[in-house]
């Protein structure tokens, strides 16, 4: 039997033939790509208790195929998706490299599914926060009913404090990605920029923690906005942790189908960048009241 000091020195090993780094800080960091297959076999410097971090090379820069037909041609594709191209195996296995940042990506969404938003972000971007129905991050995953509901004490801050019969209300909730919230201090001030070109002023933004996109159909009916625009977590997957929608629905209530939501995804610095998305979805927003529709009525 191995010892646990036997199995780390073997994984350290693996490690320090498999990744090409160079020691900064007595931290590791993974070398470029070389230009043959495979990966350069350097020396490595692995500090007590830490390893090079698999994720420090984008997938689309990491290519692992053997004596490729076309390699140029093989990185070329590959920079116009996430998607794991140009992986290689031992066997019928993955090689440990793309075994390594598999589980470092899965980890990562992982992450952005079940952390919570930081009260201090929300409190620093102004926002009024509320709950949904849920009350813990479990119940808000096994029960996606009552993230569509706001709670009682949420519906009575909401119709307090948010202006009634705006044109436009931008709401955002957490859904199923924390990390997403990276997107907002570049998206929300964009969409208001472009709906102030518009002539349209924004007021308070409220926030619902544990919402899911129905949320917007109960605030709704609270504050009989024309237009509300809810930025929500997406769910997560392997490409990204950070990515962002915006929906948006014309006079939203319990009754409107989800048909009646228009909708930009993909929000993210690996997708349409939140600045880019969020001028877009201001001229969006400007159709929407201009035709009084949205969703599938909506022509755009």
């Amino acid at each position: 039997m191995y010892q646990e000091n036997d199995v780390r020195q073997m994984v350290r090993q693996a490690l320090t033939e498999l990744l090409a780094t160079q020691a900064d800080d007595a931290v590791a960091k993974p070398a470029p790509a070389p230009t043959g297959g495979g990966w350069a076999k350097e020396s490595t410097v692995v500090d007590e208790g830490f390893a090079p971090d698999v994720t420090a090379i984008s997938t689309k820069a990491e290519f692992h195929v053997p004596e490729p037909e076309n390699r140029e041609g093989y990185l070329e594709m590959k920079q116009a998706t996430v998607g794991r191209l140009g992986v290689w195996r031992a066997g019928p296995r993955y090689n440990t490299w793309s075994m390594l940042h598999f589980r470092a990506d899965h980890a990562t969404a992982q992450d952005a599914v079940f952390t919570d938003v930081p009260e201090e972000f929300v409190q620093q971007q102004g926002f009024i926060a509320g709950q949904s129905l849920s009350t813990s991050k479990d119940e808000f995953l096994t029960r996606p009913d009552l993230g569509r509901k706001l709670d009682d004490e949420t519906k009575a801050l909401f119709s307090r404090e948010l202006p009634k019969n705006a044109k436009v209300t931008i709401m955002v909730a957490d859904g199923l990605s924390s990390a997403a919230m990276v997107n907002i201090p570049d998206i929300v001030p964009a969409i208001k920029q472009g709906l102030q070109s518009f002539g349209i002023e924004v007021g308070p933004i409220p926030y619902v923690k544990y919402g899911r996109v129905g949320a917007m159909d109960d605030l709704g009916p609270l504050i009989s906005s024309d237009v509300i625009c809810l930025l929500i977590g997406e769910r997560p997957g392997l490409a990204t942790g950070e990515s962002m929608s915006a929906y948006m629905c014309y006079q939203p209530n319990p009754d409107r189908p989800e048909s009646w939501r228009t909708v930009v995804s993909n929000i993210y610095s690996g997708g349409t960048p939140p600045a880019e998305a969020g001028a877009h979805v201001a001229t969006i927003i400007k159709k929407i009241l201009d035709t009084k529709v949205s969703g599938v009525e909506l022509s755009l």
